[in-house]
């Protein structure tokens, strides 16, 4: 439903349904003669097979205001993998370069980098993307950088045409875009999103009232949206984390390395559906429950890179607060999915919840072990700085 709400800290651009999909495209073919676009499409060997990767491929035929379009293909084995990718990437023409993470080529070029210390050695949507970035990076010609998952069910221009045009309009001064979107079909989906991050930021909130940063992750509709825009010197001057930790790490990057004025999410104006996690309850090494860990572990370590101390008692205060303030959502989800005639499961959104609060000690104790975590991908800078032609041989690896 349109609304007119803008958050304190960050732009929000709405769908108020009044543009079309022709006018935002000839807006992008104006802005793009002068800023060049590159598309980001990670994908695993099993999602290019599925039905929503081949519906992509057709709609991206017809977004000629895209300049390059790099398919990182990971979690794919196989060669028989990488020509499949090719294959079904070739109606997109010369423009569509595929990368084969799991490549002779790419796997040599990691070598390289994790013997100089550079930690690359974790496969997963993040080392994909710092790659692809890299790839890009070699081209100074490409300003705006865009990456959108390749799960999305019911794809179209439409959603890619909003997630661009903040970032090229000559008319905006956006360095970094999020999507939002709701996550419903015939029930309430992002249960991560409503269950865990919204309460726990509240209840943080509550402990570090003056918390800039966590003020400005409360400002996102939707945080661990995997759809983003950014300009050409935040993809370099960004790390990137490996593991679920990613949506939220890069929001601390953008945090650390632009000004918030030049922030805004925008809404994708879908009823958005993509593949579902499980939720793992009883095993927090899969599932929903690794990636709450993940994150919470990610939020903990970024706050105390700040200065914030994390005591045994602040924890302890933590886990209670959540608790509450999660009752509370879940006792408002219930409204609303009761008058606009969804499905909801009370007890069980109760059950996840409980299960949230015990990845909160369970993250406090990895914290608490291990304060640094897993070191982040470095920037591109880094990485330049020590192997100069390094992008220029992700290129020719392609």
């Amino acid at each position: 439903m349109p609304d007119f709400f803008q958050h304190e800290l960050i732009t929000t651009i709405h769908d108020l349904q009044t543009g079309k999909l022709d006018q935002l495209e000839e807006m992008l073919r104006a802005a793009t003669t002068d800023t060049k676009i590159g598309l980001v499409l990670p994908v695993t060997a099993s999602d290019m097979r599925a039905e929503p990767f081949e519906r992509i491929v057709a709609e991206l035929v017809h977004a000629d205001y895209i300049d390059t379009i790099v398919v990182t293909l990971g979690v794919a084995p196989h060669e028989a993998d990488y020509l499949e990718t090719c294959r079904k990437t070739a109606p997109l023409g010369d423009r569509c370069k595929v990368l084969w993470t799991d490549g002779p080529k790419v796997q040599t070029l990691y070598s390289e980098l994790i013997g100089a210390g550079i930690p690359v050695s974790t496969p997963g949507k993040g080392r994909s993307v710092w790659t692809a970035f890299g790839y890009l990076l070699a081209d100074p010609s490409i300003d705006v950088f865009v990456l959108h998952d390749c799960d999305i069910v019911d794809y179209d221009r439409f959603l890619l045409a909003r997630l661009c045009l903040p970032m090229v309009d000559p008319a905006l001064d956006f360095e970094f875009c999020k999507a939002y979107y709701a996550r419903v079909t015939d029930r309430m989906h992002g249960r991560v999103v409503r269950l865990l991050v919204v309460p726990l930021l509240r209840a943080l909130l509550q402990i570090f009232p003056s918390s800039r940063f966590l003020q400005f992750l409360a400002n996102f509709r939707y945080p661990l949206s995997g759809e983003f825009s950014l300009t050409r010197n935040l993809a370099r001057s960004n790390r990137i984390p490996s593991d679920w930790g990613l949506e939220v790490g890069t929001l601390a990057e953008v945090f650390r390395n632009t000004s918030l004025k030049r922030v805004c999410q925008a809404d994708l104006c879908r009823l958005y559906e993509h593949k579902h996690q499980s939720a793992s309850l009883n095993n927090k090494q899969a599932g929903l429950m690794k990636m709450a860990i993940d994150i919470l572990t990610t939020v903990y370590r970024t706050l105390a890179s700040q200065g914030v101390i994390l005591g045994e008692d602040t924890f302890i205060t933590l886990r209670g607060l959540y608790l509450r303030t999660a009752q509370d959502c879940i006792r408002q989800y219930a409204a609303d999915a009761r008058v606009n005639g969804l499905q909801y499961d009370r007890h069980f959104e109760e059950t996840m919840v409980d299960a949230f609060a015990s990845c909160i000690t369970t993250s406090a104790e990895i914290f608490r072990g291990d304060p640094n975590g897993a070191e982040a991908i470095p920037n591109w800078t880094r990485v330049r700085a020590a192997f100069p032609d390094f992008v220029d041989r992700l290129r020719d690896a392609t």
